[in-house]
């Protein structure tokens, strides 16, 4: 038989089980897990439009016309009519070679012309008059034969002396250099009282035209293939070429603000680059440009109907390629793998892996985890008129 402190104890024990197994509930029922909602996620439609693509490269200026300003005379240089450096329009004298010796011997060649001029004139009466003795059997064939034959040496000698003043005038030209176009000059490679000449130092200086300006690039055999097809789908000659524009932009400016034309296209791709050269053509005016640049290039080709555009933003990455998130049936997030095409401001076209309907995470792409559910958040897609589009 149990004392009364054992009974107790007992019940001592016993209301503590107790109280803790109440304490094990009520902690057991505080604990129990409740699944949070569905994040709230930003969708949209793609937006569709029509869109220009642009075929972009790089490529670097050149000059329309430069070359070396050379003495065709020999003589010592009089004037130097130019500093280096500056712009000059074509006809401007820029280099004056002595030109006496050449005066004097434009002046023997008149005076050797007008000599034959009077001796034709003394042959021709001469040969007429015996033609007239003959006639009058005063005088010989043979006369008359000597007569002629002498005129026509006259003549020779006439027609001789015509062509000495046309050289002598001609190297007399020669001692004013000129500049052969507009443009600018560099720095002189002679000096005043310089012998110069065939013989001696040729080059006086360079001339480079700057205004217009072409620039050079090239395109992918792939381009040109796709670009001649549209061509021929949409009946556009190789002159409407010509009316394409060319935008140019330099490695310092933001965008293309140089526009120009298509000038020029190679009529062969090269074979060990398989690429097709092609120039353009820019007005320069203003001297930005300056040859030798290298630059950006961008030309726009033709429009293409009904792209589907979503956000550059909403556009992710893996081994796969690119891929964007949507919101599928029972709004589950699904990955599409898609085709991405040329961007128009900060939306991208998406050439294959979407359709009109379907539902593109455009925020909030760390909570949408494929095959999970979210609560979509519809929103409208907009694009401004004139973004650029860019291959």
């Amino acid at each position: 038989m149990k004392g009364p402190s054992s009974l107790l104890r007992e019940a001592i024990v016993f209301a503590g089980l107790v109280a803790g197994m109440a304490l094990l509930a009520a902690c057991s029922e505080q604990n129990t897990y409740v699944a949070p909602p569905p994040p709230q996620v930003d969708v949209a439609l793609p937006l569709k439009q029509n869109v220009t693509p642009f075929l972009e490269a790089t490529g670097t200026t050149s000059s329309v016309n430069a070359t070396a300003l050379v003495a065709r005379v020999q003589g010592f240089i009089q004037e130097i009519n130019y500093r280096d450096g500056d712009a000059v329009k074509a006809g401007t004298v820029l280099f004056v070679i002595e030109p006496q010796p050449y005066e004097l011997a434009l002046d023997q060649a008149n005076s050797a012309k007008a000599s034959a001029d009077a001796a034709v004139k003394q042959s021709e009466a001469e040969f007429e008059r015996q033609k007239a003795l003959v006639t009058k059997t005063f005088a010989t064939q043979q006369d008359l034969e000597k007569a002629e034959a002498a005129r026509d040496a006259n003549v020779a000698a006439q027609q001789q002396a015509a062509a000495s003043i046309q050289q002598a005038e001609l190297n007399l030209s020669y001692t004013q250099v000129k500049a052969p176009f507009d443009g600018v000059v560099t720095a002189r490679l002679v000096s005043v009282g310089e012998l110069v000449g065939p013989n001696n130092v040729s080059t006086l200086a360079s001339i480079v035209q700057f205004d217009p300006i072409y620039v050079d690039f090239n395109v992918s055999e792939k381009d040109v293939l796709r670009i001649r097809a549209t061509m021929q789908k949409r009946g556009v000659t190789t002159q409407d070429l010509k009316k394409i524009p060319v935008e140019v932009g330099l490695q310092t400016e933001t965008g293309f603000p140089h526009i120009g034309t298509l000038d020029y296209a190679a009529p062969t791709v090269t074979a060990n680059t398989g690429q097709l050269a092609v120039r353009g053509v820019l007005d320069n005016a203003a001297r930005q440009l300056l040859p030798g640049y290298f630059v950006r290039v961008r030309v726009p080709l033709f429009e293409e109907p009904d792209r589907l555009l979503v956000p550059d933003r909403a556009i992710g990455s893996d081994q796969s390629g690119r891929y964007v998130l949507v919101a599928g049936k029972d709004d589950v997030v699904e990955q599409r793998t898609v085709q991405i095409g040329q961007l128009v401001g900060e939306l991208r076209v998406i050439r294959s892996g979407i359709t009109p309907d379907d539902r593109i995470v455009v925020s909030g792409l760390l909570t949408a985890i494929p095959g999970q559910k979210i609560e979509p958040q519809m929103t409208v897609l907009t694009a401004t008129a004139g973004d650029d589009v860019t291959q």
